[in-house]
């Protein structure tokens, strides 16, 4: 039997990054490279990955971060890029990653979580990973309060532009939680991986506000897929500068606060990214959905 061998937290190793790139590229067909040379794979991006010779042929990655839940603080891990080289697959690799992962961060952790597609919902539960339901957030545009400005700069940030950058990444430091009900914090790092490399067409900033907005209009539909702010903000107040005249629904990819607002909730019954965690969280509200933003 090979034997292959096990090395983690190689950030600065750049022919082992190079390697790790290449089988994501093979596996999701996503390109870290964009993201890691300007300098966002930290501490908090840790890659647990088996090799043979120089070659990384087997990985699951972890992501600390702290969750914010009814004000109550989890330090958690995140798994994520769980991923096998087509030719070294049926060998048990990523199950022996797994416990690897959770043999060593189940007791510094409140609980460790994951997002899975279909086709491995059958996998985790081995490792003690428990489904939960996550719901889906809506408006009709009748019940939003139209505040709209005189003069609304809404200006598309270009994540070339080195002043551009320079401002997502302040924001991604010292933002603060778009939600009381379920926030992320100490984030940047998978912040930056979104906006480098999925929403890159999709960023604004409100000037007169001080806002950054990811999002995208989809026929009558506004896709919100997040809020990121140094302060707190009416979320009425941000609608006002991005809602089109055919905007009728707006949908939410992060919990939002209810305040007077009565959104549409509903249990997500089919979805391509299943939320798992281990242990089961008893104390979450009823409707939630982690931020899409979060998701390794």
């Amino acid at each position: 039997m090979t034997v292959y061998q096990l090395i983690s937290d190689y950030k600065n190793i750049q022919a082992y990054k190079e390697s790790f790139n290449e089988l994501a590229k093979m596996v999701f067909g996503i390109d870290f490279k964009s993201w890691y040379k300007k300098g966002y794979w930290g501490d908090n991006y840790v890659c647990y990955s088996y090799f043979d010779g120089n070659k990384v042929i087997a990985n699951a990655s972890i992501n600390k971060m702290t969750i914010v839940s009814n004000d109550k603080e989890y330090k958690v891990i995140q798994v994520g890029t769980v991923m096998t080289h087509p030719g070294y697959r049926i060998q048990g690799l990523s199950g022996k990653l797994m416990n690897h992962i959770i043999e060593k961060y189940e007791k510094e952790s409140d609980f460790i979580f994951l997002f899975a597609n279909k086709s491995v919902l059958d996998f985790y539960p081995k490792f003690g990973f428990e489904k939960v339901q996550e719901s889906s957030f809506s408006l009709k545009i009748s019940d939003v309060k139209k505040q709209r400005t005189k003069s609304s700069t809404l200006r598309r940030l270009n994540i070339e532009s080195a002043m551009d950058l320079q401002l997502l990444e302040g924001f991604a430091t010292e933002r603060i939680p778009v939600s009381t009900f379920l926030e992320v914090k100490n984030n940047k790092h998978l912040l930056m991986f979104y906006f480098i490399l999925v929403f890159s067409e999709a960023i604004y900033y409100i000037e007169e506000k001080d806002v950054i907005v990811l999002f995208k209009h989809e026929g009558s539909h506004l896709h919100l897929f997040d809020i990121v702010s140094k302060k707190r903000v009416e979320i009425d107040t941000i609608l006002s500068h991005i809602i089109s005249i055919e905007t009728e629904i707006i949908n939410f990819h992060f919990t939002p606060d209810d305040n007077d607002k009565k959104f549409n909730t509903a249990f997500i019954t089919d979805s391509d990214d299943t939320l798992f965690v281990r242990p089961l969280i008893k104390d979450v509200t009823e409707h939630f959905l982690f931020p899409l933003t979060s998701h390794s």
